[in-house]
């Protein structure tokens, strides 16, 4: 019964005086409770320290890959750019940050965005629109780059580092990217970065597709080596600590060892189903 109908019978509702008897120990609890907080807040915090980090290949100093980079960094005439999504920077086990590691410095830029232009980026803009620059990037306009004759002169590359979808939709929602020649690589063998899941198997981490490319630009297979063996070192100190070795998908498909619910959207459907009939996607 509320108030109201109490003042119009001029009667008190006997759980008023209840309500009022309760507030007593709320207030006490109140001040008991505003002491608790009072002594948190004396209590000292204790500030987590990141883990020190080896400022030559971006690894905690305990996992530090270094004893496998090139004792001196590669000099090549190949200048690389990368054009890298943001997700990609929050990645543990990133490739980029050795492959940079194993040139020489100013050698491989890393351009991190989701979209670019020649207001904001007028260093990549200049290398998209210099008529030698190569965009290593499959599709059905990309030539082979095994076909193609390379003199003495500098040479640009642009690749993009991040998933395949990312990747893709960069490529398209970017005019500069689609200026320079489109290359695609036809010698890759299957991804030697298996801590990671790659669509099928001609796909490749960024490190593999440059350590490729500059060894065939460059006419010295020997650069592919080097810089492939800090990838094997930090996929094989992850799978003694735990990481186990992860297969394609379309191998995954394939073989029936797929485990994940199949898509309900048709396009991913098709996409799949080329995977598992292993035709070009």
């Amino acid at each position: 019964m509320n108030s109201e109908l109490n003042e119009d019978t001029g009667e008190m509702n006997e759980d008023d005086d209840d309500d009022e008897e309760e507030e007593e120990p709320k207030e006490k609890y109140d001040v008991d409770d505003d002491e608790g907080f009072s002594v948190l807040s004396d209590l000292p915090v204790e500030m987590s320290e990141r883990r020190p980090t080896c400022r030559r290949c971006c690894r905690p100093v305990k996992v530090c890959l270094c004893p496998y980079l090139p004792a001196l960094p590669l000099d090549v005439s190949t200048s690389l750019y990368i054009v890298q999504h943001p997700a990609e920077e929050s990645r543990v086990l990133r490739t980029v940050p050795l492959l940079a590691a194993c040139l020489a410095p100013g050698k491989c830029r890393v351009f991190v965005g989701r979209r670019f232009s020649e207001d904001r980026n007028p260093d990549l803009a200049a290398v998209c629109r210099d008529s030698s620059s190569l965009l290593l990037y499959p599709g059905a306009a990309a030539e082979s780059l095994e076909d193609l004759s390379f003199s003495s002169a500098t040479r640009s590359v642009i690749l993009i580092d991040g998933t395949w979808s990312q990747a893709k939709d960069m490529f398209l929602r970017n005019p500069l990217l689609q200026l320079p020649r489109q290359v695609q690589l036809r010698s890759a063998s299957s991804s030697q970065y298996v801590i990671r899941t790659q669509p099928n198997n001609m796909c490749v981490s960024t490190l593999e597709c440059a350590a490729v490319a500059l060894a065939i630009m460059e006419n010295n297979l020997s650069i592919q080596e080097v810089l492939l063996r800090p990838l094997r070192a930090l996929c094989q100190f992850q799978l003694q600590h735990g990481a186990q070795v992860h297969h394609s998908k379309e191998q995954l498909l394939r073989s029936g060892q797929y485990n994940k619910a199949m898509p309900r959207n048709k396009r991913k459907i098709r996409r799949m189903q080329k995977l598992i009939s292993n035709q070009n996607i």
